[in-house]
C-alpha cells in the first residue's frame, strides 16, 4: 500500500496491490470478480482494479492424484515416503495442468527457506529424488 505525501495530509492518490492465490480456477474467478466489484467508502472517490491472475491455479485433478499415486509407489519401491503437499506458489507446471496435462510440481531438489537467506537444498536427498523422477519416467512410459 503507498499514497501520500506527508503525515496529516489528505492523499491525493493511494495504491495497493494483493497477492492473492486460489486453489481453483472457480475460486481465482470469484476473487477477480469480489475485487472487480468494490466501490469506494468515501465520497469523492474512486476505485479502480486492474490486473487478474497471471497464472492459473495447478489443480488437484483426478489425473493429478493418479500421476501422484504413482509416483508414491516408486518413492516407496526406494524405501521412501512421498508426502503430497502444497505451497500456494506457482510454477511452469500452472500453465500445463490448466491444459489439462497430469502435473506434479516439488519432485526436484528437497529443502528448506524458499526465497529467503536460509535457503537451501539438502544435497544427500539429490541422488533419491533424480532417481525417483527417472522411475516415473521409466513407469510412465511403459504405459
Amino acid at each position: 500500500i503507498s499514497g501520500g505525501s506527508r503525515v496529516n495530509v489528505v492523499a491525493e492518490y493511494a495504491s495497493a496491490e494483493v497477492d492473492a492465490r486460489a486453489p481453483t480456477k472457480d475460486a481465482a474467478d470469484r476473487l477477480v470478480a469480489a475485487m472487480k466489484a468494490l466501490t469506494p467508502k468515501t465520497p469523492g472517490t474512486t476505485v479502480t482494479v486492474v490486473g487478474g491472475f497471471g497464472r492459473p491455479p495447478l489443480e488437484r485433478s483426478a489425473h493429478v492424484v493418479e500421476l501422484y499415486a504413482l509416483a508414491r509407489s516408486v518413492a516407496a519401491e526406494m524405501g521412501h515416503e512421498l508426502a503430497e503437499g502444497g505451497t500456494g506458489g506457482g510454477s511452469d507446471g500452472n500453465f500445463t495442468a490448466a491444459l489439462g496435462v497430469p502435473t506434479l510440481d516439488g519432485l526436484g531438489a528437497v529443502g528448506d527457506g524458499a526465497h529467503a537467506i536460509d535457503e537451501h537444498v539438502d544435497v544427500d536427498a539429490l541422488a533419491w529424488r533424480a532417481a525417483l523422477v527417472a522411475g516415473l519416467i521409466v513407469r510412465l512410459g511403459a504405459r
